[in-house]
């Protein structure tokens, strides 16, 4: 069973990238895989800083989060657009989780992995500007991007008051993507 680790580039209460994040993760617990949802709040790093990283090594959370990513098989990512780009806590996570520690491969958190991304906004273009930055991102780095994503515009009406996820439209491109990271992520 494939083991995917999922989180948003977001720590606000009421993300709509969280609320997305959880419907995609149970559709792919429902596909077949296990999924590890984190809150990139309980991994709190400065800003990525070489002369930082030169006096004091990798921050702890960003050594804790590395070693979850290289414990999965692959990512679930819901990714909030911030002036038509990717938001700064993701791409500072990405940043420090690619750090290199010694006896690791380079890239050890992100080479071989599968990676399904999300995005949710309020806006008619429900995210899908800041994907574009994320998918280059990741797939420079060594990761398979699935070609299928998800974004949901006007995602404020798109849940109800339990999160769940109210748009037959929405639900069907979810469950598609879900069984899409089920299939291309490697088993152990």
């Amino acid at each position: 069973m494939s083991q995917i680790l999922a989180f948003a580039g977001s720590t606000r209460r009421g993300s709509l990238n969280k609320k997305l994040l959880e419907a995609a993760a149970n559709r792919v617990r429902a596909a077949g895989a296990t999924v590890n949802v984190v809150d990139l709040l309980d991994y709190p790093m400065p800003l990525y800083d070489g002369d930082l990283e030169e006096a004091d090594g990798v921050p702890e959370p960003a050594v804790r989060l590395k070693r979850l990513m290289i414990e999965h098989d692959g990512l679930l990512l819901a990714c909030p657009e911030y002036n038509s780009s990717i938001t700064p806590l993701l791409k500072n996570t990405i940043d420090w989780v690619s750090r290199r520690q010694d006896g690791e491969p380079p890239l050890a958190a992100y080479r071989g992995k599968v990676a399904a991304l999300l995005s949710a906004s309020p806006g008619g273009f429900g995210g899908m500007r800041g994907l574009v930055t994320v998918r280059s991102i990741l797939s420079s780095i060594g990761v398979l991007v699935l070609p299928t994503q998800v974004s949901a515009g006007s995602a404020s009406a798109a849940f109800d008051e339990e999160g769940n996820v109210t748009d037959e439209g929405l639900s069907k491109r979810l469950d598609a993507l879900a069984k899409e990271l089920v299939k291309w992520s490697p088993k152990p």
